[in-house]
C-alpha cells in the first residue's frame, strides 16, 4: 500500500487541506493520505496552538467519512525535536509492507534542501507536491527529479492563521471547516 503523509498543526484542519489530500489520492496512485498530527513542540510553545490530542480530535472528525483519509499521531510518542527523517524511519519499521511519500506544498520544497537528511528522504521516498502562491526560486536539483511529483490540484490559499484570526475578531468562518469540526471548535469555544 502507498501512503502520502500530510503533516502538519492542524490548528485547526480546514477544508483547504481536505481538498488537497482528496484530491492527491483520488488523482495519484496514492492509496491512502494519512494526517500526520505534528506535537507541539516542548520547546516553542504557541499560545494559539491547542493540545495535540484536541487537534487530533479535529483530524479525526474531518476524516471520518473518507474512508482513504486518516487521522495519525504517530509522532506524539516520539522523541522531541523530531524530524521528518525519524518519523519515516519509525514508520518504516512499524509498517514494512507500506511505502510512504510526503506530501508538501510548493513553499515547503522550497526549503526542503535545509531539512535534516534531506538527500535520504529523496532517496528512499517520493514527495507529492501541490501548487501553492509562494515567493522565492526552487533549488535546481529539485526541478526534474524523479522522486518529486508536482501535482496539478487547486490552489488553496486558506491558512489556519487565517481561521484563527478570524474566529478571535468575531467572524463567521463555518464554510471554511469541515461541519463537523466547526461543531468541535464552536462547543469548546476554541481560538476565542
Amino acid at each position: 500500500m502507498k501512503i502520502g503523509l500530510y503533516f502538519g498543526t492542524f490548528n485547526p484542519i480546514h477544508i483547504g487541506h481536505l481538498t488537497i489530500a482528496n484530491h492527491l489520492v483520488e488523482h495519484s496512485n496514492l492509496d491512502q493520505v494519512w494526517f500526520v498530527v505534528t506535537p507541539q513542540s516542548p520547546f516553542k510553545k504557541k499560545s494559539t496552538l491547542l493540545d495535540n490530542h484536541q487537534r487530533l480530535e479535529m483530524v479525526y472528525r474531518a476524516t471520518k467519512d473518507y474512508s482513504k483519509l486518516r487521522p495519525s499521531d504517530i509522532e506524539f510518542g516520539l522523541k522531541q525535536p523530531n524530524y521528518t527523517i525519524d518519523t519515516l524511519t519509525y514508520l518504516y519499521e512499524k509498517f514494512p509492507d507500506h511505502m510512504f511519500a510526503l506530501i508538501m506544498g510548493e513553499d515547503n520544497l522550497k526549503s526542503f534542501h535545509k531539512w535534516k537528511n534531506y538527500e535520504l528522504i529523496l532517496e528512499n521516498h517520493s514527495i507529492y507536491v501541490y501548487p501553492r502562491l509562494s515567493k522565492g526560486s526552487m533549488d535546481t536539483q529539485f526541478k526534474d527529479h524523479p522522486k518529486i511529483h508536482k501535482v496539478d490540484a487547486p490552489i488553496m490559499e486558506l491558512s489556519s492563521t487565517f481561521i484563527r484570526k478570524s474566529i478571535k475578531e468575531g467572524k463567521n468562518i463555518r464554510p471554511m471547516l469541515p461541519e463537523n469540526v466547526w461543531q468541535y471548535v464552536d462547543e469548546m469555544n476554541f481560538y476565542k
